[in-house]
């Protein structure tokens, strides 16, 4: 009786794929709870999904790359931020995608809060030009508040500074860990690029 419960309820069990904040898919039997994971199917029938959770991998991070290329280098040296970090932010907000929209309300390529982008004046937070415009200056205010402590710039620019002021450093929150680690790995693979 309880092997005839276990398989019922596996049987009974849903499959959903998510979207990761760096683009790639995620296939799992359980609901996932993080902010930043954007569910885009769900199904009793795992085999339904294979293509859903494929067509996550038909965008080219080069071609994204490119695409705003000489914009945010030109935001970056503006503002006297390395080119490369805003890179690395941009690709673990967004994917290099201008369009990008969380469940929280963070939009854009640098997915800028709303209270944030008013700070900086944006009227589009789907204007790449504005939105890197305010994203690059809100990361230049955070690495002046921050100075030679780019992990705390960072956990502030995803989880916010009061964050980080109450927890005195990164705070211990797992997608904002994760966050400043992504970061830090993908400003290492841009510093690397001519």
């Amino acid at each position: 009786m309880l092997l005839l419960w276990l398989v019922s309820g596996a049987a009974s069990a849903g499959y959903y794929v998510y979207q990761l904040p760096d683009g790639s898919r995620l296939v799992t039997d359980r609901p996932r709870q993080e902010a930043s994971f954007k569910l885009i199917s769900a199904s009793r029938d795992v085999r339904r999904l294979g293509r859903v959770a494929a067509a996550g991998y038909t965008i080219s991070p080069a071609v994204n790359h490119l695409r705003f290329d000489d914009l945010i280098r030109e935001t970056a040296e503006r503002h006297q931020v390395d080119v490369a970090l805003v890179k690395a932010v941009i690709r673990t907000e967004s994917y290099f995608n201008p369009n990008a929209t969380s469940r929280v309300g963070a939009s854009g390529l640098m997915q800028l809060m709303p209270q944030t982008a008013r700070r900086y004046g944006v009227t589009d937070l789907y204007s790449p030009r504005q939105n890197l415009e305010a994203g690059v200056r809100h990361l230049r205010y955070l690495l002046d508040r921050y100075p030679r402590q780019l992990h705390l710039a960072l956990a502030a620019y995803n989880a916010g500074e009061e964050a980080v002021e109450k927890y005195r450093g990164i705070p211990p929150y797992p997608e904002t860990r994760d966050y400043v680690k992504k970061v830090l790995r993908f400003l290492e693979l841009y510093s690397s690029w001519p």
